[in-house]
C-alpha cells in the first residue's frame, strides 16, 4: 500500500518537475536530483531556502508540498481561487496537468510588495504558518497533555495540565503522517477518524537527551488500545472479550449444556462483538495516551508481594505521594468537604462500604498517619487483595494458571532487545502479545508446539526494549499489571512540567485553581 501511495502521490509530482523546470528557465537535470530539485522549486517560486528543512519532518512535509504546489501555480499565472484550491489539495493531479498545459507560461510569483493583502489572505498565511510551526513543536519538541483519571494520584492530580517532553527520549516521527493537525484520532462532533492509513511509515525515533530510567513519569500510547470498541472506549477490547466469554460459559452452564474450552468461548465472544458493536483498529501513534511511572526497564525482574513492589530483588522506589487503599472504620459518616480540605481526598474516592460506618479510601502514607488522629476514625488497615480467583483473568498475562492479582504478582522478567529466551507452550503466555502483535510475527500454538512464522520455535530473540509502568495510585490504576509490557515504539515522551492545575471538585471561588502546583516540575 505504501508503494502505491508513493506512485500515486509522489511520482506524478516528481515527473511534473521535468517539464515545469525548463519552462521556468531551469535545466532538466535539476529536476532529477532528489533534494536539490526541491531547492530549485523554492527558487522558482522565490520562497525562503530554509523551507527545505521543513520538508524533513514527516507529516509536515506533506503540508509543505501542498503549499509549494499552490505557490508554483501562482508562478505559472494560475491565480484564480479555484486554481489555488486545486493546487493545494490535489497537487499530484494539478501539477501534471499544469506541466502538460502548453499555454501555461512562467511569469514568476506575483509581486505583492506594493499590493495590500486582503484580510482573507493574511489570515490564510498566518494560519498556515501557525499550523506548520505548531505541528513541528507538537510532534518533535513538546506536547500539552491533561490528566483525565486518578491513576497517578497524588503525584499527578486529575485536572493537571502537563508539558510532555518529546526530546527527553527522542521524538518519534509520525507513523500515520496523513492526518488532520492537532486532532489525535477522532474528529470532534462527527466522530470519524482524523487520519488515513493509506500511507504508513515504519517506526523511527530521533536521538534524545537520554533513555527511559526507572521512576520516570512516562506518557505512552496504550498498548492494548489497538482494537477499540467505540461504545466502551474506557475498557480494553481484550478485557471485554474475556467478560463476554465468561457470560457465554455461564449461559451454557445454566442451560445444562456441555462446557467447551476457553478458546471456544473467546472465539464466540469475538464473533459476537464484531457483529454487534462498532470496532476500530488504531495504529500505534493513534492509540490513547496514558501516563504512568516506569518502575522496571528492559532486563529487570519485578515482583509484587502484599502490594509492595520489588525490582531485581530490592524494594522499589516509593514515590512520596503514592497511594494505597485503606479500609477505614469510623463511628460516624465522613463529610466530603472536610475530607477534601484536611486530607485532600477527592469526592469520588470517598467510598462507603455497605451499610456500615466504614470506607475504602486511597491515601498517601502521610494522609493515612494524619487520619488516625481524627476523632471519627476507629481503625485503619491496608486493603490488600489476597484473592487469586478471577474467572475473567483480568490480571496479566490474562490466562489460567497464573494466580496473580494487583497485590501479589510475579516474578516476571521484562524483555530486552537482542536477548534470546527459551519458549514453550507452557512458558510463552507473558510474551505472546510481544511476539505476535508488537513485533509482527505469525504466532501459533498447535498441540503444545509453538510455531513462529510457520516454523517450530523453542526460543525467541526480542527486537525491542520493553518497560513496566504502574500508577502511583496503586489500587486505582489500569496499568501493566492488567495489560502487560509497554514497547519502546509506544513511548511518546517524558511528563516534565505542570503549567496549570484545576480541581474538578471545587468552584472557582473555592480554590479550583491549584496555585501551588502551577509551574512545577514532575518528580
Amino acid at each position: 500500500m505504501n508503494t502505491l501511495v508513493i506512485l500515486v502521490f509522489c511520482l506524478p509530482i516528481y515527473a511534473s518537475l521535468f517539464l515545469l523546470f525548463p519552462k521556468a528557465n531551469r535545466l532538466v537535470w535539476e529536476a532529477a536530483i532528489p533534494g536539490y530539485n526541491l531547492y530549485i522549486w523554492l527558487k522558482i517560486t522565490k520562497q525562503p531556502w530554509w523551507w527545505i528543512f521543513l520538508l524533513l519532518f514527516p507529516g509536515v512535509n506533506f503540508l509543505m508540498i501542498m503549499i509549494m504546489s499552490a505557490n508554483l501555480a501562482n508562478a505559472f499565472n494560475q491565480r484564480k481561487s479555484s486554481d489555488n484550491i486545486f493546487a493545494f489539495f490535489l497537487p499530484f493531479v494539478f501539477l501534471p496537468l499544469l506541466a502538460m498545459n502548453k499555454s501555461a507560461t512562467y511569469v514568476g510569483p506575483e509581486d505583492t510588495k506594493d499590493k495590500k493583502k486582503s484580510a482573507a489572505t493574511e489570515w490564510r498565511d498566518a494560519i498556515l504558518f501557525a499550523i506548520v510551526a505548531a505541528s513541528i513543536i507538537r510532534t518533535y519538541v513538546f506536547e500539552a497533555y491533561t490528566i483525565p483519571t486518578g491513576s497517578m494520584e497524588k503525584s499527578l492530580l486529575i485536572g493537571d495540565f502537563l508539558f510532555v517532553s518529546k526530546v527527553a527520549y527522542g521524538p518519534k516521527s509520525p507513523q500515520t503522517p496523513l492526518a488532520i493537525p492537532f486532532v489525535h484520532h477522532t474528529l470532534p462532533f462527527i466522530n470519524s477518524k482524523s487520519y488515513t492509513e493509506i500511507l504508513k511509515l515504519p517506526y523511527f525515533r530521533l536521538p534524545g537527551i537520554g533513555n527511559i530510567e526507572r521512576n520516570d513519569v512516562v506518557v505512552f500510547n496504550f498498548p492494548a488500545g489497538d482494537t477499540v470498541i467505540l461504545e466502551q472506549q474506557d475498557r480494553s477490547y481484550e478485557d471485554v472479550v474475556r467478560e463476554y466469554a465468561v457470560r457465554f460459559r455461564m449461559r451454557d452452564r445454566s442451560a445444562g449444556k456441555k462446557e467447551m474450552t476457553n478458546g471456544y468461548y473467546e472465539s464466540l465472544s469475538r464473533d459476537y462483538l464484531w457483529s454487534n458493536t462498532d470496532i476500530s483498529i488504531r495504529p500505534v501513534d493513534k492509540r490513547e495516551n496514558y501516563v504512568k511511572r516506569c518502575v522496571a526497564i528492559a532486563g529487570d525482574t519485578l515482583k509484587i508481594e502484599s502490594g509492595i513492589l520489588y525490582v531485581n530483588g530490592e524494594t522499589a522506589y516509593i514515590p512520596p505521594k503514592m497511594q494505597y487503599k485503606y479500609y477505614i472504620k469510623t463511628n460516624d459518616w465522613l463529610n466530603q468537604k472536610r475530607m477534601k480540605q484536611d486530607y485532600n481526598i477527592n469526592f469520588a474516592d470517598l467510598q462507603k462500604v455497605g451499610g456500615s460506618s466504614g470506607y475504602i479510601i486511597p491515601l498517601t502514607l502521610e494522609s493515612q498517619k494524619k487520619m488516625r488522629s481524627f476523632s471519627r476514625v476507629v481503625d485503619i488497615a491496608p486493603h490488600i487483595n489476597k484473592s487469586t480467583s478471577d474467572p475473567m483473568n483480568r490480571v496479566f498475562p490474562n490466562e489460567e494458571g497464573y494466580n496473580y492479582n494487583e497485590d501479589f504478582f510475579g516474578p516476571l522478567w521484562v524483555p530486552q532487545a537482542g536477548v534470546t529466551v527459551p519458549i514453550s507452550a507452557e512458558t510463552i503466555a507473558p510474551y505472546k502479545r510481544i511476539i505476535g502483535t508488537y513485533e509482527g510475527n505469525d504466532l501459533k500454538i498447535v498441540k503444545g508446539v509453538v510455531y513462529i512464522n510457520g516454523e517450530e520455535a523453542t526460543e525467541y530473540t526480542f527486537k525491542m526494549n520493553y518497560y513496566w509502568l504502574m500508577g502511583d495510585n496503586r489500587h486505582n490504576s489500569l496499568d501493566s499489571r492488567f495489560w502487560g509490557f509497554v514497547p519502546e515504539d509506544h513511548v511518546v515522551g517524558k511528563a516534565s512540567f505542570i503549567w496549570l492545575s484545576l480541581d474538578q471538585d471545587l468552584g472557582l471561588t473555592e480554590g479550583k485553581i491549584r496555585w501551588d502546583r502551577m509551574f512545577t516540575w514532575i518528580e
